[in-house]
């Protein structure tokens, strides 16, 4: 049975990798929380993962058990939140299918995360239709769930607004207000830059910090991270913007005054960068050590990860199914 007695959200991640601080900063954290006051499902996106992986579905698949065992490990709780493998909700296939005869191709390709993504993978006209066809897929996941919350970084914004698009005209078909609208969940921290300050963080690019990093990992991945170039000695005055240091502060340091004291430190001059960098390196060891150790009991015991996915897909199998049954009722389209 569906519970009305709270918000439903929907979030998750594709399956193309372990998890790391960024995925932790942008989402894994605000989930711990939002699972307490939301009804929230997570979804394992692994059949959008395979929209640019198609050649590599072993790692699509490896992956899965990598992202679950993440979950678990910062504290999302089954009892809590249903975490859904998508490849085992045909709804969510179903549906996407349908969507995309209330799509035109020229507002797919409109799309700015689209067209971002295209260029950045460098597909140019070489795109894998179902990647193309990503906001259409994207609808499906969050209406088939009657998501009214969709926590997303700001890039992906424009992914909600063209399900909100879908979702007005299949209820003007309908006839009346069977799906709701979603409102995007932009998280207050933006998109953590990776340990090189060129990009944002990402395993692929060797600039992340996994979420299972050990404590050596953590402290050279710290000595990595690029500050202020002018800032050659502890007396001379320091350039803040920019500094990945204090990003990372800003993002992980519970002590908000204390990093703004450190800043005007830094400004002056005075403050020398391996200050900062033992802070930092004290603080994300904090942080992980306790994930990592959960991390390695719970992969020391794959039959009870898997017995939670099997759960969360029965569980999310009967949601998307009265969705789709829903809709198709609606559209008064030919059923057995």
């Amino acid at each position: 049975m569906r519970s009305t007695s709270r918000p439903v959200i929907l979030t998750g991640d594709r399956t193309t990798g372990a998890l790391h601080l960024g995925h932790y900063v942008g989402s894994l954290r605000n989930r711990v929380e939002l699972q307490h006051t939301h009804q929230q499902y997570v979804l394992l996106a692994d059949s959008q993962a395979l929209t640019d992986n198609a050649d590599h579905p072993g790692k699509v698949r490896r992956s899965v058990m990598e992202v679950a065992t993440d979950y678990l490990a910062v504290g999302i709780d089954p009892s809590l939140s249903t975490i859904c493998l998508q490849s085992a909700l045909p709804a969510l296939a179903e549906l996407t299918l349908l969507y995309l005869n209330f799509v035109s191709v020229a507002r797919l390709e409109r799309n700015p995360t689209i067209k971002d993504e295209i260029q950045a993978r460098g597909f140019g006209r070489d795109i894998p239709a179902g990647f193309l066809c990503y906001p259409a897929a994207q609808a499906a996941d969050i209406t088939a769930f009657k998501a009214t919350v969709v926590p997303v970084g700001e890039d992906q914004a424009p992914i909600i607004k063209q399900t909100n698009e879908l979702v007005r005209r299949l209820n003007r078909q309908i006839g009346r207000a069977l799906l709701p609208e979603a409102k995007a969940l932009i998280p207050t921290t933006g998109r953590l830059p990776g340990v090189d300050g060129k990009a944002k963080m990402s395993k692929s690019q060797g600039n992340a910090i996994p979420l299972s990093a050990s404590d050596a990992e953590i402290a050279t991945a710290v000595q990595r991270m690029y500050t202020d170039p002018n800032h050659l000695r502890a007396s001379d005055p320091g350039q803040v913007e920019g500094n990945v240091v204090f990003t990372y502060l800003d993002a992980f340091d519970p002590d908000a005054e204390a990093v703004a004291e450190l800043k005007a430190d830094y400004r002056r001059g005075g403050l020398g960068d391996m200050v900062l960098k033992r802070r930092l390196t004290g603080i994300l060891q904090s942080i992980i050590a306790p994930i990592r150790d959960r991390r390695s009991e719970l992969a020391a015991d794959p039959d009870t990860i898997m017995d939670i996915l099997r759960a969360g897909a029965e569980r999310g199998r009967q949601v998307t199914e009265q969705t789709k049954m829903e809709i198709i009722e609606g559209l008064n389209l030919f059923r057995l």
